[in-house]
């Protein structure tokens, strides 16, 4: 109870002592991308066509295939496309709604806009519905991930007719979380749906050595299980829907803050001011508490060993000393008062200074 307390004082909200028990035990932590070690405002750097439509008609569907998807990188296209519409003629105020809208999770969206099926999202979306990719379309692609970007492709009608270059910059205290928990013991993986070279490169700008990327989120669980049947004890640190089922796979599913209802939902802990660095704060307060139970159940049980016969008058055929029930009675309440100052003293916690 008071772990808890002082944990959402911290900023970390702790649902129920099963979670707090468990924490202690991560030897491995499992991050998300998108949200989670970069900062989750995705902003458009470029926009290109790769035949013969127009820019408005071009950023027109895409702005009605992705007014639906409430992925973080969807609303920043939606915006670019908008603008990058408005300068390049005029925007469509009233555009048709989205009609059979689908989203394809880990992947991008689709639905049909003025009858033409319009695909958003990687590479991946487009092979699934057989587009075929130019080689204009794999060089931007190419080009894209190298700088650790998202490269979205827009499909009209069976054909690719532009993309987008989206970035996400790396949260700054990323990097030292990352450092501090293998100082701590722990290692870290990164889990994501996003492209192989864009996870790479910001694993290795973060001190990540391990990597899977391109996963559903199926895929995502799939992984956390294939590490605990290892043996291995996984926390899962993530913020979106397509995170949810890994959160409640993983042995502590941790939920930024600002993330969806349903990740926070399914998460056994929430890092109420999205900050990364209290995944570290959740871990280390989950060691403190445990080894504060440990000392007081020694104390509690030496106390009780030495004691008990004592009140049970051990000392008597000896010495002639004999407790009085009252007295005895304020030695087994001063035990419990001493346990109980004890675990107040956690109070007093404070997060590990080298990522204050």
């Amino acid at each position: 109870m008071v772990a808890t307390g002082k944990g959402a004082s911290q900023g970390v909200l702790i649902k129920g002592g099963n979670a707090l028990e468990k924490a202690h035990k991560v030897a491995m932590v499992a991050f998300d991308k998108t949200g989670t070690l970069t900062m989750g405002k995705p902003v458009v750097v470029s926009a290109v066509l790769f035949s013969g439509f127009s820019m408005v008609e071009f950023c027109n569907v895409t702005v009605a295939a992705e007014a639906n998807s409430e992925h973080p990188i969807a609303k920043s296209i939606v915006e670019h496309a908008k603008k990058l519409s408005q300068k390049h003629g005029s925007f469509a105020k009233h555009l048709e709604e989205a009609k059979d809208f689908q989203v394809h999770p880990g992947e991008g969206v689709s639905g049909k806009i003025n009858d033409k099926i319009v695909l958003v999202g990687n590479k991946r979306l487009m092979l699934a519905y057989s587009v075929p990719i130019s080689h204009e379309a794999e060089d931007y692609i190419t080009e894209t991930e190298k700088l650790a970007r998202t490269c979205v492709l827009v499909a009209i009608d069976g054909k690719v007719a532009g993309a987008f270059a989206v970035t996400d910059p790396v949260k700054p205290e990323a990097g030292r979380v990352i450092s501090f928990l293998h100082s701590m013991g722990i290692s870290s993986i990164m889990v994501t749906g996003d492209n192989w070279a864009t996870a790479i490169a910001i694993a290795r700008e973060l001190g990540i050595k391990k990597v899977f990327a391109e996963t559903d989120p199926l895929g995502k669980a799939e992984k956390i299980k294939e590490l605990q049947m290892k043996g291995t004890t996984v926390a899962m640190v993530g913020d979106g829907i397509n995170d949810s089922p890994a959160l409640v796979a993983a042995d502590v599913g941790m939920a930024i803050g600002a993330g969806t209802d349903v990740a926070i939902e399914a998460a056994d802990i929430v890092l109420i001011k999205s900050n990364v660095e209290d995944v570290i704060t959740a871990i280390d307060l989950s060691r403190k508490t445990m080894s504060r139970i440990r000392l007081n159940y020694f104390w509690a049980l030496g106390y009780n060993i030495l004691a008990m016969p004592i009140a049970a008058g051990i000392l008597f055929p000896f010495t002639g000393i004999r407790l009085p029930p009252w007295l005895a009675g304020a030695c087994m309440a001063a035990s419990s008062l001493c346990v109980v100052c004890s675990s107040l003293l956690l109070q007093s916690y404070k997060k590990p200074l080298q990522v204050l």
